[in-house]
């Protein structure tokens, strides 16, 4: 995948980028990763809305396009919370209520009492600065429960760099809408059905924005930095 435009703004970005460039091609501190290591990226989804139709709406047919009811009931909302294995293009999720660092905690505990990444060697985390996850505690918190976790921070607004958000986008078409659910149980069963056929067909992603990608960023942002500073009196 190629990265939209962006300015970021975290001083450190190209290093913290660079990492997690390299965690997609396999490579950490120069080494390549070994055949029990593992690269998930990770985010939550807040603020699903769980809407309920009074009517039942018409799906898609040959010259007409899909009918749905404008009215609807709401029933709160709710966050979805995944991490996908960058490599085996695996997605695993759950639905809470809200996002934080006990729900954080769910997913990590979920994600890493199964195979492979129980008895992996290491598995590296790639997650955002969200309050969830934020800074060395978070990683520190991680590292405790799970001695072969490594969360790895991406730079400050530079969530283009999580392929989770691709995945996010691909939920938001095919799944959440038309928004059509009776209840959060049905919501969780919806999401639950896109896991299991994901798993199935998905491939990883073609992700084709690399270290040297990244320094040709850093150049344009550099040089478009110097062209608007003002000039010395």
């Amino acid at each position: 995948m190629e990265p939209r435009n962006s300015f970021p703004r975290d001083p450190y970005v190209a290093d913290r980028a660079a990492r997690v460039l390299d965690l997609y091609q396999r490579i950490w501190e120069g080494v390549g990763l070994g055949d029990d290591e593992y690269v998930l990226s990770s985010d939550e989804k807040p603020g699903i809305q769980i809407l309920s139709r009074p009517h039942p709406g018409l799906p898609p047919a040959p010259w007409r396009p899909g009918r749905f009811e404008f009215e609807y009931r709401r029933g709160g909302t709710a966050a979805y919370l995944a991490a996908y294995d960058v490599h085996r293009a695996h997605l695993m999720g759950r639905v809470e209520d809200t996002t934080g660092i006990v729900p954080f905690t769910a997913l990590t505990d979920q994600v890493m009492s199964t195979e492979p990444y129980a008895s992996a060697r290491r598995v590296f985390w790639v997650v955002d600065n969200g309050a969830s996850h934020r800074n060395w505690a978070a990683a520190a918190r991680m590292s405790d429960a799970y001695p072969n976790a490594v969360m790895v921070h991406l730079p400050v607004h530079a969530s283009w760099l999580n392929q989770i958000e691709i995945v996010f986008s691909v939920i938001a078409r095919k799944v959440l809408a038309p928004a059509d659910f009776p209840d959060g149980d049905a919501l969780t069963t919806r999401l639950a059905a896109f896991e299991t056929r994901y798993n199935a067909a998905a491939r990883p992603f073609d992700w084709k924005f690399t270290r040297d990608g990244l320094d040709d960023l850093i150049r344009r942002i550099n040089a478009r930095r110097s062209a608007s500073a003002p000039a010395a009196a």
